[in-house]
């Protein structure tokens, strides 16, 4: 924030006459001035916003050099075009998401929009669509009635859509894994701890290739829900209309395209 000197109203008046000024000011009024000044200047300052987000390549990215990923790249633009300064926010999954839900002007990235979320938050804007599939070592599944028939143990990462997605497929659990950050779902299917790994499609082809040669099955999409950036329950309608608009402006630019294909240049 920047500083804001009051001079005593002596100085001011010494400051006029020696511009050639002959005024006669009260002091009562330089006061009342200087503080208007300092009002007007604290209105200039761009309000900061707390943002929460995961560490989930390629969509949010915490320290990377290419950036903070599609959506967490997307956002920043949106709320720099919005007029906003950002502090970002990095918390486990599952306490971000109630950390944002219980209290007033947070926002979240990237939180998928489903039944089960909608009365938690207010939603501001929508970011991309994200597809879910089944990635495996052996012939993919085209359903999620094959999926209950042969899968035992299916790898979800813990307070994700994708296990909402799960259980509302009827799926038992005991056959959805829960994982936590560091848990390398990746790894754990090709030793076989899990049976697949249930996901969006941008994070699959993002981080299977970092880590195997070996050539995995990936389903047909069987779910799908938008990304967006939401806000809590008590959320300013100034900042979600203005966030709002601005992520409106830069998917109608092409920006948020751009940006996919910054991180996912093999991927139409």
């Amino acid at each position: 924030m920047t500083a804001v000197t009051l001079h005593p109203p002596g100085a001011f008046l010494y400051s006029l006459h020696h511009l050639g000024l002959d005024c006669h000011v009260p002091a009562k009024a330089i006061w009342i001035i200087a503080l208007l000044c300092l009002a007007f200047g604290l209105q200039a300052q761009p309000r900061q916003v707390d943002l929460y987000l995961p560490d989930a390549p390629p969509l949010t990215l915490v320290q990377d050099a290419k950036g903070h990923g599609i959506v967490g790249d997307a956002t920043l633009l949106a709320l720099k075009r919005a007029g906003y300064r950002v502090r970002i926010r990095v918390e486990p999954w599952a306490r971000a998401q109630k950390t944002v839900m219980d209290g007033r002007d947070l926002l979240i990235i990237p939180l998928s929009r489903t039944p089960e979320r909608e009365a938690l938050y207010t939603w501001v804007a929508p970011v991309m669509a994200l597809d879910r599939v089944f990635f495996s070592l052996d012939e993919p599944v085209k359903s999620f009635e094959e999926a209950r028939q042969r899968y035992r143990q299916i790898g979800v990462g813990l307070g994700t859509a994708q296990s909402d997605i799960l259980h509302r497929e009827g799926f038992a659990d005991e056959q959805i894994r829960h994982l936590v950050l560091g848990d390398k779902p990746a790894q754990l299917l090709l030793m076989g701890r899990i049976d697949a790994w249930f996901t969006g499609v941008t994070e699959g082809l993002y981080i299977l290739p970092q880590v195997t040669d070996r050539k995995l099955h990936m389903s047909p999409p069987l779910a799908t829900t938008d990304l967006y950036i939401a806000c809590s329950r008590q959320c300013d309608p100034q900042l979600t209309d203005a966030v709002a608009h601005a992520m409106q402006a830069l998917r109608d630019e092409g920006r948020v395209q751009r940006i996919q294909k910054h991180y996912l240049p093999g991927v139409q």
